[in-house]
């Protein structure tokens, strides 16, 4: 009898008495990764082309940039805000960049233009939000359009070319074989914001307002501070992947990144974060970015047209965000 008692308690542990074991296995995570491999394995199968290293290598493309931004956007949802001005930022980076290029600025000048206009647009949107007291979603739904804006009215139907090929390194260039520089940059990047949401007081911090900011703010927490460092993380990373995007196609048009909210949002819940604040990871982040770059990668060697990845993407998002709900419909 005592057996059957304890088989029961055991049964009956919360998450968090549980062992670690028994909580990675039963992780969103692990999950994740199980769907990483059988998307992979899908692939090989289904592609002849597939399994080829440079081809692996330019898989990574696909996701090296959205996933730096989605770094940053992981905390700010977390935080419970949200940034859908990102892609918008990258137009106004890049065009800023292709501007300062008509006269001669330097490599080492275009990327300071591209992370400042970067700081500066994620510090505008800060201040709305945080020193006006704003809703953060429709803040960045106006500053969403306001520096894309910027882009066509700077460009119109024109674009800029002729960047320096030192400049194109950070889009194209190989550390050593088939491994990139973005790829490096994208793994750099991953190990610091896992040690900043994870291993830092300002970490715990985030966590706190996402799930509480009242109490946050009467427990020592200066929420609008943190809040406004998030803006300017976001920012800096829509900054970053301005450089590298622009480096890589080698030209600037007020098209650029265009979307690209959907699909960082996406990879961003789909990692584990969840939308309304307060939980998550960045190594589920990290997967969530392999995967969707695998899933588009095999569909482009499939052929298949943009409008249907499109579509996908978009079908995630919404299961993503309605499976909890789901699920605590049916064991309700």
């Amino acid at each position: 009898m005592s057996d059957v008692g304890f088989n029961q308690t055991s049964r009956d542990l919360p998450d968090r008495l549980q062992s670690p074991v028994v909580r990675a296995f039963k992780s969103w995570e692990t999950l994740l990764l199980a769907v990483a491999i059988a998307i992979f394995i899908t692939n090989s199968f289904l592609s002849p082309y597939f399994l080829n290293a440079w081809n692996l290598s330019d898989a990574t493309f696909n996701f090296t940039e959205k996933a730096m931004i989605a770094f940053a956007m992981a905390l700010l949802i977390v935080a419970g805000e949200i940034d859908l001005s990102v892609a918008s930022i990258i137009a106004l980076a890049s065009t800023a960049m292709g501007f300062a290029l008509q006269f001669d600025v330097g490599v080492v000048g275009l990327v300071l233009i591209g992370l400042g206009t970067g700081l500066i647009c994620g510090g505008f949107n800060g201040f709305l939000v945080t020193g006006l007291g704003l809703p953060s979603i429709v803040v960045t739904i106006g500053t969403m359009s306001l520096f894309r804006g910027i882009s066509y009215i700077i460009l119109g139907d024109q674009g800029f070319r002729g960047y320096p090929s030192e400049f194109s390194y950070f889009g194209q260039g190989y550390v050593w074989w088939v491994i990139s520089f973005e790829f490096v940059l994208f793994a750099v990047l991953a190990l610091l914001y896992y040690v900043l949401l994870h291993r830092t007081n300002f970490g715990r911090a985030v966590y706190a307002i996402g799930n509480n900011p009242t109490g946050a703010l009467f427990s020592g927490i200066r929420v609008a501070r943190v809040k406004f460092i998030l803006f300017l993380l976001t920012g800096l990373m829509s900054g970053v992947a301005a450089i590298c995007l622009t480096a890589r196609l080698g030209s600037t048009r007020p098209t650029i990144a265009l979307g690209w909210e959907l699909e960082i949002v996406t990879m961003v819940v789909l990692g584990g974060i969840n939308i309304l604040g307060g939980s998550g990871s960045i190594p589920g982040v990290v997967i969530a970015a392999f995967v969707m770059g695998l899933v588009t990668f095999g569909l482009g060697l499939l052929n298949v047209p943009g409008i249907v990845m499109s579509i996908f993407i978009g079908c995630l998002l919404i299961g993503v965000i309605a499976l909890p709900r789901l699920w605590s419909i049916w064991r309700a």
